[in-house]
């Protein structure tokens, strides 16, 4: 094609603010007022974060402010009252608790009474169950955690456990 200079669509850079009016005071009070609103607004994030970082158990800031629990202390391992963390953990419980409530609701509709309880086969459960959730060994495992069913062995797998029975304990 050739050089800029020979191109047809080539444009010369342009000084837009060549022929803007010179500023007068008023204009040079305003922008020194938004730059001191602008450093004012910088120092109360910097102190607001400085005191966040005294809050923050990973952070370097050895003026730290919060007590720090001990093992064995009644809060240890919990996340703080009111938090973001202790409302997810609380949603959390109720939902894993609707999933072990539908987990005993479905033994019961496809398992065999029998002496000790409502018992089923886990290959049953999992072809019944995979089409409610894709969780049922975590959920199974967490049932029997709360005593509510009962089955041999730590962990089930799909194929090789299919004949472990699932007793319904309720």
């Amino acid at each position: 094609m050739g050089t800029n200079s020979q191109r047809s669509d080539f444009k010369p850079e342009v000084d837009l603010n060549r022929n803007a009016p010179p500023r007068s005071d008023d204009d040079r009070a305003m922008s020194s007022v938004s730059v001191k609103g602008l450093k004012e607004n910088w120092q109360k994030w910097s102190s607001e974060h400085q005191e966040s970082q005294k809050l923050n158990p990973f952070s370097h800031d050895t003026r730290q402010t919060v007590v720090v629990l001990q093992r064995g202390q009644d809060d240890y391992g919990r996340p703080q009252q009111g938090s973001l963390t202790e409302k997810r953990g609380k949603e959390a419980h109720t939902h894993i608790g609707r999933e072990v409530q539908k987990l005993c609701e479905v033994i019961r509709d496809i398992g065999e009474h029998g002496g000790k309880g409502i018992t089923v086969e886990f290959g049953k459960l999992f072809e019944h169950y995979v089409a409610i959730s894709n969780t049922l060994v975590g959920i199974l495992l967490r049932a029997r955690k709360q005593g509510l069913v009962n089955f041999e062995g730590e962990m089930l797998w799909q194929g090789k456990d299919d004949h472990v029975a699932i007793t319904l304990l309720e």
